[in-house]
């Protein structure tokens, strides 16, 4: 049985999934992510009956800009101030923004500026909060763990998707958006005292750098360098990106449209994309038993090429039934390479520089992947869905080529 390292160096002699200290970590995490859902939705609704719908769609997007802007310099935060204490920041301030919002509301009819305000608040503080949160796992357990913890993670996060949106519409349906926004802050407010009852691990000695630069900019680019000349993140970085790019367009607005093109409806569209989610649950939930899955290298890049050639095919498949089937196995395969890629980041980076790396990571995912929506949409308009699918899937699958044909990458193992 492996052991759990705790703050005081000792060993907890349990694994992940039965450590409390990592429960407590995964209950303030689904938490926090729970309380983002119910708050998309308070905010899609507040927007939509305070304005346009393109007012609406503004105030969806506006957050995106300084997220996808401030995203590096969050890493640097992350590692110089410590990611729990940035994570409890954040967490407060979101809570905060929420509540006095849902306040606001409660009392009058403001309008779009404050949700406009909020969603820009959301978006500053997100930059530093997701590096921070890529950080924490490896503070929280022993290396042998962080797979196990990078499955436990995605369960959280498909929780939070299956849950977050009726409870959202629930807060909706019984008071409106304010609410629902109320509901959205007491659930982020859950993560503050679980996140202060979780025990650290010091950083080891070793990877404490005792030349760090004076300046915010010098970590930057410090954490940059580092990233460029590491032999197994730098390509991974690159399998991620083109992965990503491949992937997001097809499984977003790619799929509304073949929806609409094959007469599926709203209904077909939302079985194929419960589908993926069952998919990616399974991988996350295979991770969280096995705890360590042999060859990552190789199993990332062949999930990833299998799972571009089942991208290409769903433009093909003949019905609904079928598309759910192609979707289901799309989501395994992309739940087990992004599991196996996250789980290379947690394992290969120096502690010291998880947050720089997981905020670069977060950029090429949150900044450029979804750049591929709307040319995916303009593509299959003069194209057609066939080709557009075909494309994304090659893109998509040279991740997975760069994963196997990169020697260090290919070789990559999880801890043992």
């Amino acid at each position: 049985m492996t052991a759990t390292l705790i703050a005081d160096g000792t060993t907890t002699g349990r694994p992940a999934h039965r450590d409390p200290n990592v429960l407590r970590w995964l209950g303030a995490y689904t938490a926090s992510m729970v309380g983002d859902s119910v708050y998309y939705i308070a905010l899609s609704w507040a927007a939509v009956q305070a304005g346009s719908p393109t007012q609406a769609g503004v105030v969806m997007a506006v957050s995106a800009v300084p997220r996808a802007l401030l995203m590096l310099g969050g890493g640097v935060v992350a590692d110089r101030f410590g990611p729990r204490r940035v994570v409890i920041g954040s967490d407060a301030v979101r809570c905060a923004a929420v509540l006095a919002v849902a306040a606001l509301l409660f009392l009058t009819s403001p309008g779009l500026w404050p949700l406009a305000l909020l969603a820009v608040v959301f978006g500053t503080v997100d930059a530093v909060f997701m590096p921070a949160v890529g950080a924490l796992p490896a503070r929280v357990t022993s290396r042998d763990q962080l797979a196990r913890v990078q499955g436990m993670r995605g369960l959280g996060i498909r929780f939070a998707s299956i849950v977050g949106a009726p409870l959202g519409g629930l807060g909706v349906a019984v008071g409106g958006a304010a609410a629902a926004f109320a509901l959205a802050g007491l659930l982020i407010a859950v993560s503050v005292p679980l996140l202060i009852s979780v025990r650290m691990r010091d950083l080891p000695t070793d990877d404490k750098a005792d030349d760090r630069p004076a300046s915010p900019l010098g970590d930057l680019r410090a954490g940059l360098r580092y990233i460029r000349g590491h032999r197994v993140l730098a390509p991974l970085m690159l399998a991620i990106a083109l992965g990503d790019l491949g992937f997001v367009g097809p499984l977003n607005v790619g799929l509304t449209l073949l929806a609409d093109e094959r007469g599926w409806g709203a209904s077909g569209m939302g079985w194929v994309l419960s589908g993926f989610g069952t998919g990616a649950g399974a991988a996350a939930l295979l991770l969280t038993v096995r705890g360590r899955l042999p060859h990552a290298g190789r199993v990332a890049g062949w999930s990833i090429i299998a799972g571009s050639v089942a991208i290409g095919a769903l433009a093909y498949v003949p019905g609904v039934v079928a598309a759910v089937g192609v979707a289901l196995l799309i989501g395994l395969l992309a739940g087990l390479s992004g599991a196996m890629c996250g789980a290379l980041l947690q394992t290969q980076a120096d502690p010291a520089y998880l947050g720089r790396v997981t905020a670069v990571s977060g950029l090429v995912s949150l900044g450029f992947a979804p750049l591929s929506m709307p040319l995916s949409a303009a593509a299959i308009g003069a194209w057609g869905t066939g080709p557009v699918f075909v494309v994304s899937a090659v893109v998509c699958g040279l991740g997975g080529v760069i994963a196997l044909g990169v020697r260090d990458l290919r070789r990559a193992e999880l801890p043992g």
